[in-house]
């Protein structure tokens, strides 16, 4: 199965302006191919990729998700081509390729086995160097940071903001937010930032997701170091984005990345939060490592409409 998912923590290549079009067309072109693939119309997913990938820049998930529509195709040969590319840009989820049955048409060849070793090698790489009890720690309080988050929304549209339920879960979220807080600084004061080379990529987020639903001065407090982490490559320039927004939102200034909605609370349906200069709104969210603005707002099921 293919594996889809918000790219907020994708980093790409720096673009120019004269360049963005042709990203655009990059993404246009991703949505494209996945949703092709939803429909099973896996030879024209597996082609749209193509095309996408002559336009822009992919990353590990996007030659994956390639992967698996050439090999539902029939296609073993760029099949394992993008698979290796996948692993090239940095895919480790080992498990999800061994248990994906899109792949399954790879198995008996030779192949197949020189992935699976090379993925393996990456990831010892990666664990050399890493705080496999800091990581187990953080990985937790991950859980814990979104397990409430997950099911608020579907509370909001069955029971309504406001309601007993509502109001209970947003209670135990944020007594959970607040023990969760305690730990994150906890583990800074003694560790500094704890980023990708000290724990892995995935509990490197947990820092930067605990501090984002903390209050606003605790974010301010925290933003800077957050930068110097994405400097060092310890922690994304993406995830920096996300929490300066929030900031200058709490501030009540216009965000600059684009990364932050709101809910209105009349129409009870989100929207882009109030952005500064949104002539070169793109240009800046290429910089840090975010998609063009109309792909992201699709991802919430909205239309990008500039907000004046």
């Amino acid at each position: 199965m293919k594996i889809f998912k918000l790219s907020i923590f994708t980093i790409l290549i720096i673009l120019s302006s004269s360049v963005l079009y042709a990203q655009d067309d990059f993404y246009s072109l991703i949505s494209k191919g996945d949703e092709l693939y939803r429909n099973r119309q896996y030879k024209e997913s597996a082609e749209t990729y193509d095309k996408a990938f002559k336009a822009g820049t992919p990353n590990a998930l996007q030659y994956y998700n390639a992967a698996c529509s050439w090999a539902l195709a029939g296609d073993k040969e760029k099949a394992f081509v993008y698979l290796k590319n996948a692993v090239d840009k940095g895919w480790t989820n080992i498990e999800h390729v061994k248990l994906d049955q899109d792949l399954n048409s790879l198995h008996a060849d030779k192949r197949w086995n020189e992935i699976i070793t090379q993925i393996q090698k990456r990831i010892d790489i990666e664990e050399a160097g890493i705080n496999k009890e800091l990581r187990s720690e953080l990985l937790q309080i991950l859980e814990d940071d979104q397990k409430y988050r997950m099911v608020l929304d579907s509370i909001r549209n069955t029971d309504g903001i406001g309601s007993p339920e509502w109001n209970n879960l947003l209670n135990k979220m944020r007594v959970a937010d607040s023990i969760n807080l305690g730990k994150i600084i906890a583990i800074i004061n003694k560790y500094g930032w704890p980023g990708k080379p000290l724990v892995g990529s995935e509990a490197s987020l947990t820092a930067f997701l605990v501090i984002q639903h903390s209050d606003l001065q605790t974010q301010e407090k925290y933003l800077p170091m957050l930068y110097e982490a994405a400097q060092n490559g310890e922690a994304s320039m993406s995830s920096y984005a996300l929490l300066y927004d929030r900031v200058e939102m709490g501030n009540g200034r216009k965000q600059k990345y684009g990364t932050q909605l709101r809910l209105n609370m009349d129409t009870q349906k989100y929207e882009l939060y109030q952005v500064e200069d949104e002539v070169n709104l793109n240009k800046r969210r290429a910089e840090v490592g975010l998609e063009p603005i109309e792909q992201y707002m699709k991802r919430f099921g909205l239309e990008y409409k500039p907000v004046k």
